[in-house]
């Protein structure tokens, strides 16, 4: 395990205010001619979490990390990482791990060399380079040159690179590429680890069941705008459904009303009826099916995954 300080872990989406933000974008805008990359973009993530940063292709999501990292310049709008604007990168950078798409290295050198050479540009110490390789499982091959690796150990190593500055926050545009299913419940372990350390990871990824797994916090981005920030649970909860038995047509009718009344969907499926609502709503429905003579029904509670979570937000968006 990697040596570092330890720290407490907040909850997500416990008081959070702008001192406890590792991101804080407020009204961001990049524009290429007349297409709008990102626009108006307004999203945070707190300190201490895995936050998972979902879209679908042409979203924004690339764009808008590389103007947190200082690599474009914005349009307009304004963001802060690490409690510094962005205007000023190099008063947080050094505080940050990043891998951007497909990492770069020296075909003939070895994996621990092209850390070495890293290592030593950015001013870190040699012994983190062997602390890193072990960390992401590549201490065994760390002597072979990296022309011989695969695409999944080069991004683990593309992982190590991030982490030799022993980063408070950690920015990662899909690690699992090129991982097997041993390597991405790897890296999960690794990611949950990392966030119990203290750190922020901003995780970029398409592997919607991943993120499901591992994150604490979601940004979810479509058309350059955010669509949902916030803690995962919310989403999830809040895009779920209740199946609901009745012990005759009568009482599944009324049922049906309420839900309807309500503004929910309603289905019927094998005798049994799906409302897709808030699964809080729970209470609130066998309390009005009960006044309303609806009394022997069972109430049962689907959470949303949060690939139904993602398409509805997308759909909600488009109408």
């Amino acid at each position: 395990m990697i040596p570092h300080t330890e720290a407490t872990r907040p909850e997500p989406g416990a008081h959070i205010s702008e001192d406890s933000l590792a991101i804080n974008v407020q009204g961001l805008s990049k524009h290429f001619g007349a297409r709008k990359a990102v626009d108006g973009l307004t999203f945070s993530v707190p300190c201490g979490v895995i936050a998972g940063f979902i879209g679908p292709n042409g979203a924004g999501k690339t764009t808008t990390i590389r103007m947190l990292l200082g690599l474009i310049r914005p349009t307009e709008g304004t963001a802060t990482v690490l409690g510094k604007g962005i205007s000023h990168p190099h008063m947080y950078l050094p505080h940050i791990g990043g891998l951007i798409e497909s990492p770069a290295f020296y075909p003939t050198l070895s994996g621990r060399k092209n850390l070495e050479v890293l290592a030593h540009l950015g001013g870190h110490p040699l012994q983190r380079v062997k602390q890193v390789l072990e960390f992401v499982g590549l201490n065994d091959r760390g002597k072979d040159l990296v022309r011989s690796y695969s695409l999944g150990m080069k991004q683990r190593l593309g992982v190590a690179m991030a982490l030799l500055p022993d980063p408070e926050l950690l920015i990662l545009d899909e690690p699992a590429n090129g991982l097997d299913p041993l390597g991405i419940i790897q890296l999960r372990d690794q990611l949950r680890t990392l966030r119990d350390q203290g750190k922020t990871i901003l995780l970029s990824s398409h592997l919607l069941g991943e993120l499901e797994q591992v994150s604490d916090w979601l940004v979810m981005l479509n058309q350059g705008k955010a669509v949902f920030s916030g803690p995962a649970r919310t989403l999830v909860e809040h895009r779920g459904a209740l199946i609901v038995e009745a012990a005759d047509t009568i009482q599944r009718d009324l049922v049906a009303r309420i839900a309807t009344e309500e503004g929910y969907s309603v289905t019927q499926q094998d005798g049994s009826l799906h409302i897709t609502c808030p699964v809080d709503w729970a209470t609130e429905l066998k309390k009005r099916a009960k006044e309303t003579g609806a009394t022997n029904i069972t109430v049962h509670v689907r959470e949303a995954s949060l690939e139904e979570s993602f398409l509805a937000m997308l759909k909600g968006a488009h109408q």
